[in-house]
Formats: structure tokens, C-alpha cells, sequence
């Protein structure tokens, strides 16, 4: 499976189009792909509010995996010509529900650290963040085109592809921190992308 360096496609967009293209002429739908995304992302959730070192690692890898699949239900419909309004609604619907469920669940399993409450207050400010930076690229999407809702895009990785690294840190255990950087990282982000969307609207 080789990355198309000429493709504009993230990589992980372009390694979900090659995992997928066989499912062209299959039954399988875009919205199967999405349904699959949002099941695996609040199982991710669910297993790092465990607080569990075995289980946040095994939460690490459903939420990559739901990851590739939320890019996966997009390249799937453009195979098919499936693209409908309804979809991407469902796609969005399911993009804030699975990092607010990340990043609730991991707040929830730090409850028991130092931070003790406000672990889970700060997944709260994560996850909310993360899913106003959705709504609000949608938004730019809409009323300014598509190219200006592209995230910023440096050699095919984005800003979420930071997501990634996910199993990294539960492994090394460094849950504590992550949640401490996302906390005060998510909400400037999306920040900038509100003032974004204000310079693109004038």
C-alpha cells in the first residue's frame, strides 16, 4: 500500500481509501462504516474510564481504529456516490460524541489521581473543544468552501492526527499529562478556528 505524495489527502485518509476499496460493490454502506466509528470510539471512552492501565490501552487502540474508520465512511461514499446530507449530519453527530466520550472517559479514570475531580472537568473542556472544532469547521464549510474548513496540513498530517500517538501514551503512562495538555491545547484551538472563521466571514 503505497501514500501518494501528490494526493492532498491526509495519509490516514488516504490508507483508510485503500483498506476500503474492496468494499466498493459490497452491501456495505458508508453509514455501516460510521456506525462502526461511533460503537468503537464509546467503547474507547468506556474502557479508559476504567482506570485501568490494561484497559486504557486497550481504549487507546479502539479510539485509532475508530479514527480510520471515521475516514473511511467519507472514502466509501465517494467510491459509491453515496454522499448524502443525512450522512454527514450522522458523521458529525458521531465525530462529537466519540471525543467527547474520549476524552470524558479518560477524566473519569483519572479521578482517582492528584487532579481527582478536576480530571474529569477538564475532559469535559477537551472533549467539548475538540467537538466545537468540528461544528464550527462544518460551519466554515458551508457559508465559506470546503477548502477554507481544511485543517492546517503540513506533509499529509493535520492537528487530530496528534491523536494518534494515543497508544504511546497509555502505555508509558502518561495519561495525566495528555489530559492536562489537551485541557489547555483544545480550547485554544478552537479559539483560533472561531477566529478563523470571523476573518474568512468579512
Amino acid at each position: 500500500m503505497l501514500i501518494d505524495r501528490s494526493d492532498m489527502r491526509p495519509w490516514d485518509a488516504q490508507i483508510a481509501f485503500h483498506l476500503i476499496y474492496p468494499l466498493r460493490n459490497t452491501f456495505i454502506t458508508p453509514n455501516y462504516l460510521t456506525t462502526m466509528r461511533l460503537i468503537f470510539g464509546l467503547l474507547a471512552g468506556f474502557f479508559f474510564s476504567i482506570g485501568e492501565y490494561k484497559y486504557s490501552n486497550i481504549g487507546a487502540y479502539c479510539f485509532i481504529f475508530s479514527n480510520l474508520l471515521d475516514h473511511a465512511d467519507g472514502e466509501l461514499a465517494r467510491l459509491k456516490n453515496q454522499i448524502t446530507t443525512k450522512g454527514h449530519v450522522y458523521d458529525l453527530i458521531s465525530d462529537a460524541l466519540v471525543n467527547i466520550s474520549l476524552f470524558v472517559g479518560i477524566g473519569i479514570g483519572l479521578m482517582h489521581s492528584s487532579l481527582g475531580f478536576y480530571s474529569l472537568l477538564m475532559g469535559i473542556i477537551a472533549g467539548c473543544s475538540i467537538a466545537a472544532i468540528f461544528y464550527m469547521r462544518n460551519i466554515i464549510e458551508k457559508k465559506i468552501g470546503k477548502d477554507n474548513a481544511r485543517q492546517p496540513n503540513k506533509s499529509g498530517f493535520e492537528a487530530e492526527d496528534s491523536l494518534y500517538i494515543l497508544p504511546v501514551i497509555t502505555y508509558f503512562k502518561l495519561d495525566f499529562y495528555f489530559i492536562n495538555a489537551a485541557a489547555i491545547g483544545a480550547p485554544l484551538f478552537c479559539i483560533y478556528v472561531i477566529k478563523k472563521y470571523l476573518e474568512l466571514k468579512e
